[in-house]
Protein backbone atom coordinates (compact mmCIF):
# COMPACT_ATOMS: atom_id res chain seq x y z
CA UNK A 1 0.00 0.00 0.00
CA UNK A 2 2.79 2.33 0.86
CA UNK A 3 4.40 2.33 -3.29
CA UNK A 4 0.78 2.60 -4.10
CA UNK A 5 0.36 5.57 -2.33
CA UNK A 6 3.80 6.58 -2.72
CA UNK A 7 3.31 6.40 -6.70
CA UNK A 8 -0.30 8.13 -6.50
CA UNK A 9 1.36 11.07 -4.67
CA UNK A 10 4.24 11.61 -7.17
CA UNK A 11 2.10 11.20 -10.22
CA UNK A 12 -0.35 13.94 -8.97
CA UNK A 13 2.97 16.11 -8.01
CA UNK A 14 4.55 15.58 -11.42
CA UNK A 15 0.83 16.46 -13.08
CA UNK A 16 0.60 19.51 -11.30
CA UNK A 17 3.98 20.61 -11.83
CA UNK A 18 3.75 19.68 -15.76
CA UNK A 19 0.65 21.86 -15.56
CA UNK A 20 1.69 24.63 -13.32
CA UNK A 21 5.04 25.11 -15.87
CA UNK A 22 2.52 24.77 -19.17
CA UNK A 23 3.53 21.73 -20.41
CA UNK A 24 0.25 20.96 -21.18
CA UNK A 25 -0.19 23.25 -23.62
CA UNK A 26 1.00 22.47 -27.43
CA UNK A 27 1.53 25.97 -28.26
CA UNK A 28 4.61 26.44 -25.90
CA UNK A 29 5.43 23.18 -25.98
CA UNK A 30 5.97 23.95 -29.62
CA UNK A 31 7.99 27.08 -28.58
CA UNK A 32 10.47 24.65 -26.98
CA UNK A 33 11.14 22.65 -29.63
CA UNK A 34 11.83 25.16 -32.09
CA UNK A 35 13.98 26.46 -29.73
CA UNK A 36 12.28 29.97 -28.86
CA UNK A 37 11.32 29.06 -25.56
CA UNK A 38 13.39 27.54 -22.92
CA UNK A 39 10.61 26.76 -20.27
CA UNK A 40 9.91 23.03 -20.71
CA UNK A 41 13.38 21.81 -22.22
CA UNK A 42 14.60 22.82 -18.80
CA UNK A 43 11.22 21.32 -17.05
CA UNK A 44 12.30 17.92 -18.71
CA UNK A 45 15.54 18.18 -18.03
CA UNK A 46 15.27 19.16 -14.50
CA UNK A 47 12.46 16.32 -13.90
CA UNK A 48 15.60 13.78 -15.05
CA UNK A 49 17.68 15.00 -12.44
CA UNK A 50 15.10 14.91 -9.55
CA UNK A 51 14.31 11.61 -10.54
CA UNK A 52 17.79 10.31 -10.85
CA UNK A 53 18.43 11.51 -7.17
CA UNK A 54 14.59 10.04 -6.16
CA UNK A 55 15.95 6.88 -7.64
CA UNK A 56 18.53 6.65 -5.48
CA UNK A 57 16.97 7.74 -2.28
CA UNK A 58 13.98 5.33 -2.53
CA UNK A 59 16.94 2.82 -3.36
CA UNK A 60 18.66 3.41 -0.19
CA UNK A 61 15.63 3.53 1.56
CA UNK A 62 14.55 -0.36 0.00
CA UNK A 63 11.25 1.37 -0.97
CA UNK A 64 9.65 0.81 -4.73
CA UNK A 65 11.33 -1.50 -7.24
CA UNK A 66 14.03 -0.59 -9.96
CA UNK A 67 14.71 -2.86 -12.82
CA UNK A 68 17.45 -2.36 -15.96
CA UNK A 69 15.66 -3.40 -19.13
CA UNK A 70 18.62 -4.60 -22.17
CA UNK A 71 19.77 -1.80 -24.36
CA UNK A 72 18.41 -2.59 -27.99
CA UNK A 73 19.84 -0.24 -30.79
CA UNK A 74 17.16 -0.91 -33.20
CA UNK A 75 13.96 -1.19 -30.72
CA UNK A 76 15.06 2.04 -29.40
CA UNK A 77 15.81 4.16 -32.35
CA UNK A 78 12.48 2.85 -33.82
CA UNK A 79 11.05 3.85 -30.88
CA UNK A 80 12.33 6.97 -30.45
CA UNK A 81 11.29 7.67 -34.08
CA UNK A 82 7.63 6.75 -32.98
CA UNK A 83 7.81 8.93 -29.97
CA UNK A 84 9.06 11.31 -32.13
CA UNK A 85 6.39 11.44 -34.83
CA UNK A 86 4.10 11.30 -32.25
CA UNK A 87 4.84 13.87 -29.96
CA UNK A 88 5.20 16.56 -32.89
CA UNK A 89 1.74 15.56 -34.34
CA UNK A 90 -0.13 15.44 -31.55
CA UNK A 91 1.93 18.36 -29.12
CA UNK A 92 2.13 15.77 -26.32
CA UNK A 93 4.43 13.25 -24.87
CA UNK A 94 2.74 10.41 -22.90
CA UNK A 95 2.93 12.13 -19.61
CA UNK A 96 1.76 15.81 -20.79
CA UNK A 97 -1.10 14.37 -22.56
CA UNK A 98 -2.39 12.59 -19.46
CA UNK A 99 -1.95 15.45 -17.33
CA UNK A 100 -4.08 17.63 -20.48
CA UNK A 101 -6.65 15.14 -20.51
CA UNK A 102 -7.11 15.70 -16.96
CA UNK A 103 -7.74 19.55 -18.17
CA UNK A 104 -10.20 18.32 -20.68
CA UNK A 105 -8.09 19.10 -23.89
CA UNK A 106 -10.42 17.85 -26.64
CA UNK A 107 -7.11 17.34 -28.84
CA UNK A 108 -5.24 15.75 -25.89
CA UNK A 109 -8.05 13.22 -25.25
CA UNK A 110 -7.29 11.91 -29.32
CA UNK A 111 -3.76 11.71 -28.78
CA UNK A 112 -4.24 9.70 -25.66
CA UNK A 113 -6.93 7.27 -27.44
CA UNK A 114 -4.60 7.14 -30.28
CA UNK A 115 -1.43 6.64 -27.65
CA UNK A 116 -3.48 3.64 -25.66
CA UNK A 117 -4.40 1.84 -29.26
CA UNK A 118 -0.34 2.23 -30.45
CA UNK A 119 0.61 0.67 -26.91
CA UNK A 120 -2.03 -2.17 -27.57
CA UNK A 121 -0.85 -2.79 -31.17
CA UNK A 122 2.40 -2.84 -29.56
CA UNK A 123 1.50 -5.31 -26.64
CA UNK A 124 0.06 -7.75 -29.27
CA UNK A 125 2.87 -7.82 -31.28
CA UNK A 126 5.66 -7.79 -28.66
CA UNK A 127 6.49 -11.79 -28.43
CA UNK A 128 6.60 -11.14 -32.46
CA UNK A 129 9.28 -7.95 -32.70
CA UNK A 130 11.99 -9.54 -29.75
CA UNK A 131 13.78 -11.41 -32.18
CA UNK A 132 12.94 -9.04 -35.02
CA UNK A 133 13.81 -5.85 -33.53
CA UNK A 134 15.47 -6.25 -29.96
CA UNK A 135 18.00 -9.53 -29.79
CA UNK A 136 19.98 -8.71 -33.45
CA UNK A 137 21.51 -5.34 -31.80
CA UNK A 138 20.96 -6.19 -27.96
CA UNK A 139 23.99 -4.45 -25.87
CA UNK A 140 22.39 -6.50 -22.61
CA UNK A 141 21.71 -4.41 -19.37
CA UNK A 142 23.74 -1.55 -19.56
CA UNK A 143 23.59 1.72 -16.68
CA UNK A 144 25.97 4.33 -16.07
CA UNK A 145 26.65 3.17 -12.81
CA UNK A 146 28.38 -0.11 -14.29
CA UNK A 147 30.39 2.62 -16.57
CA UNK A 148 31.72 4.38 -13.20
CA UNK A 149 31.13 1.80 -10.48
CA UNK A 150 29.35 3.61 -7.84
CA UNK A 151 25.42 4.64 -8.32
CA UNK A 152 26.39 8.00 -5.93
CA UNK A 153 28.88 9.22 -8.42
CA UNK A 154 26.42 7.99 -11.48
CA UNK A 155 23.78 10.58 -9.57
CA UNK A 156 26.74 13.37 -9.32
CA UNK A 157 27.75 13.07 -13.19
CA UNK A 158 24.46 12.78 -14.86
CA UNK A 159 22.71 15.52 -12.47
CA UNK A 160 26.06 17.94 -12.90
CA UNK A 161 25.42 16.71 -17.14
CA UNK A 162 21.73 17.62 -16.88
CA UNK A 163 22.03 20.89 -14.47
CA UNK A 164 24.52 22.01 -17.14
CA UNK A 165 22.41 21.71 -19.97
CA UNK A 166 19.35 23.69 -17.84
CA UNK A 167 22.14 26.61 -18.14
CA UNK A 168 23.35 26.39 -20.97
CA UNK A 169 19.54 25.82 -22.74
CA UNK A 170 18.79 29.31 -20.46
CA UNK A 171 21.58 30.76 -22.08
CA UNK A 172 21.52 30.35 -25.56
CA UNK A 173 17.77 30.16 -26.42
CA UNK A 174 15.97 33.34 -26.89
CA UNK A 175 13.69 33.66 -24.08
CA UNK A 176 11.29 36.32 -25.64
Amino acid sequence: MTDLMLGLFSGIAFGYVIQRAGATNPDKMARGHLMLDPAIPQLMLLAVAFSSVGIIGLQAAGVGRFSVLPISLVATGLGAVIFGIGWGLAGYCPGTCWAAVGEGRMDAIFAFLGGLAGAAVFAHFHEQLIPVLYLPTSLGKMTLTDLVGSNILAVVILVAVLLSGVWLIGRIWDAD
